[in-house]
C-alpha cells in the first residue's frame, strides 16, 4: 500500500520591503512521505522569498519535469523555476533553457558546500541562474516551525528574512552564491 502525502496549510503574511510586495497567501503544501520537515519548510521559505499571485508549488518529488515552485505567464511560458535542495547540474541546465529565471535554494551545511564546489564551474555558465544557500542552523530552525496548520509572518528586508510564529522570531540570512549580473 502506497503512503500518501501529508497536507499542510500555511497562512503567509508577507511584507517584502525590497520588492514593495505586501500580501497574504494561503498555501497548501503536500509533503511527500520521503520529504523531511526541513525540505518542506525550505520550499515554504522559497515561496515567501519569491511570493507572487501566480507562483505555485509543483507536483513534488515524484514529478521529474516540474520544479518545486514555478510561475508562468499568461501564454504558459515559464518565468520563474525554483528548485530546492541539491539538484543535478543537468536538471538545472535544462531548467535554464526552459525558464526566463531559475533559482536554486540549497541547504544542508557541509553537503551543500560540497555540492556547490562540484557544480560551481558548470553552473556559472548559466546567465539566468541564481543560487542561494541557507546555513544548516537556519534550515533546522525552519524545520522546527513545521506544523500541519501554520501562520507565518514573513518580513524581507536588507537581504534577510524574519519569520514570526507565535511571537517567536526566526532570522534567516540567505547567502547568494551566484546571481545574474544586475540582480
Amino acid at each position: 500500500m502506497a503512503l500518501k502525502a501529508t497536507i499542510c496549510k500555511a497562512e503567509l503574511h508577507i511584507a517584502d520591503m525590497e520588492r514593495g510586495y505586501y500580501h497574504d497567501h494561503t498555501v497548501t503544501v503536500a509533503r511527500h512521505p520521503s520529504e523531511t520537515d526541513e525540505r518542506m519548510m525550505v520550499r515554504v521559505l522559497a515561496f515567501a522569498m519569491h511570493a507572487d499571485s501566480s507562483l505555485i508549488f509543483g507536483k513534488g518529488l515524484s514529478a521529474e519535469d516540474e520544479p518545486d515552485l514555478w510561475r508562468k505567464d499568461l501564454t504558459g511560458a515559464i518565468e520563474l523555476w525554483i528548485e530546492v535542495g541539491l539538484p543535478d547540474e543537468k536538471r538545472i541546465r535544462r531548467a535554464c533553457g526552459r525558464a526566463r529565471q531559475v533559482v536554486v535554494v540549497t541547504y544542508g551545511g557541509r553537503v551543500a558546500d560540497m555540492w556547490w564546489q562540484q557544480n560551481k564551474a558548470a553552473l556559472q555558465r548559466q546567465d539566468n541562474l541564481t543560487v542561494i544557500n541557507l546555513a544548516a542552523e537556519e534550515s533546522r530552525a525552519l524545520a522546527a516551525l513545521a506544523e500541519r496548520g501554520m501562520q507565518l509572518q514573513c518580513t524581507l528586508q536588507d537581504g534577510e528574512l524574519w519569520l514570526i510564529v507565535d511571537g517567536e522570531n526566526t532570522r534567516i540570512a540567505p547567502e547568494i552564491r551566484m546571481a545574474p549580473p544586475g540582480r
